[in-house]
């Protein structure tokens, strides 16, 4: 029998993102996965050319392709939901390790430590400051898909591209790499390939 795991984590393409709000043009798991691949990438960079971290932003970029696998096995649970308290936020931490277990378990026995090292967190304090950095760049790229919205015309994503900004503006006390990507790059989001030029 053949191992799975790949064949599974390719079904990320049919996982909708933004499933309660009226999008102008959906975006599935793949997208965002790829999108906040790169902005951890650049996070991580800009925190190692102008912050002296030591941080690994390969790394970063491989958590950033991965970092919303289980949804394949939980779906995409909206984000008021997963945080509406303490008791659902864990309960919902405890579903998706069970969901990393099992897309791990899809993995030759030899491949698995591989693997885990992307889907499960050390006790590193740089390694810990990455993960963190690859969370702002999971919001950065709501950020963007709420931005691109709000050019098509559409409203329905003011609420949420607010909620992200004030979350987003949290990090940047914490994370300056955040503030810099926000202040230099984030400005040419939304905009015409010719705007871009």
């Amino acid at each position: 029998m053949g191992h799975t795991f790949f064949a599974t984590i390719s079904r990320m393409k049919y996982i909708e993102r933004w499933a309660l709000m009226r999008n102008s043009r959906p975006e599935n798991l793949s997208e965002h996965a790829m999108e906040v691949a790169m902005i951890a990438h650049a996070l991580c960079t800009i925190g190692n050319v102008r912050y002296g971290h030591t941080l690994d932003a390969e790394k970063a970029a491989l958590i950033g392709i991965y970092h919303d696998a289980t949804e394949i096995i939980t779906g995409d649970m909206p984000t008021p939901v997963k945080y509406h308290n303490e008791i659902i936020r864990h309960a919902y931490k405890e579903i998706e390790r069970e969901a990393e277990c099992a897309l791990l378990q899809r993995l030759p026995e030899d491949l698995r430590p591989a693997y885990e090292q992307i889907f499960f967190q050390t006790d590193d304090p740089e390694e810990r400051y990455m993960r963190r950095l690859v969370k702002a760049a999971d919001k950065l790229s709501a950020l963007v898909k709420c931005i691109e919205e709000e050019r098509a015309g559409n409203t329905e994503f003011l609420k949420a591209r607010l909620s992200t900004e004030n979350m987003l503006e949290k990090m940047t006390a914490e994370m300056p790499e955040v503030r810099d990507f926000m202040e230099e790059f984030l400005p040419s989001y939304g905009k015409t390939l010719d705007e871009l030029s």
